[in-house]
């Protein structure tokens, strides 16, 4: 069956437009025009990702994003944020909801699409057995290390790696990133699996998370 992918956005023609994309790229797309009808979707379909509009009516991304977060099923869901909108202050508050990934309006359907792709990879490679082996004793032994990462926050990070982490907190992809600092896509995801393995974090949000209360960005 084909990974199911729901798509929120207030404008029709943005909304069928990714759907169809979308649904032409393979995955099961489900339209859904604001954040509370996108709540409804996501109990009834379960998705393997979801892609939302920032500023919708009735709901807008940033409630749905919270909401859907406080449900334990769906805590490693991903994310990707799509707005006109690229206050930094809009950015950190969507990170620390658990976004995971911004990208600015106008985008190219064929880049969302990679992206997509990316994650959803990880998703099915990493998610299901990440969930599988945590148990009582690994989640003690978590609360032990995050514990352990509070007490002793100074990550030595290279030049290289705080310019890759600097970009990441602005809610740039890694092909973003290797056009602003001339790498390839590739190099860029050994530099963030290098962060997210210092700042013992699992995911983007989470590393941008860590790095903003741990004063990590300039």
């Amino acid at each position: 069956m084909p990974l199911t992918i729901l798509v929120v956005d207030d404008d029709p023609g943005t909304r069928l437009s990714i759907a169809d994309y979308l649904e032409m790229s393979g995955y099961s797309a489900v339209p859904a025009a604001n954040g509370r009808e996108a709540l409804e979707l996501v109990e009834r379909y379960q998705p393997h990702l979801i892609v939302t509009d920032a500023i919708m009516p009735k709901m807008d991304g940033f409630e749905l994003v919270r909401q859907v977060r406080q449900q334990p099923a769906f805590r490693l869901l991903p994310v990707i944020f799509l707005t006109a909108r690229n206050e930094i202050e809009d950015r950190i508050r969507g990170y620390q909801l658990g976004i995971d990934l911004y990208m600015p309006k106008p985008f190219e359907l064929e880049e969302l699409s990679a992206v997509v792709r990316n994650f959803l990879d990880r998703y099915t490679m990493m998610g299901h057995a990440s969930q599988a082996q945590r148990s009582p004793v690994s989640l003690e032994g978590e609360e032990r290390r995050n514990e352990s990462v509070a007490l002793e926050p100074q990550i030595d990070l290279t030049s290289r790696e705080q310019e890759v982490l600097e970009l990441l907190a602005q809610g740039l992809s890694n092909a973003q990133i290797g056009d602003r600092i001339f790498l390839s896509p590739r190099t860029i995801e050994k530099y963030v699996s290098n962060l997210l393995r210092k700042t013992d974090t699992a995911n983007r949000s989470e590393l941008v998370r860590f790095a903003i209360e741990h004063h990590l960005l300039k």
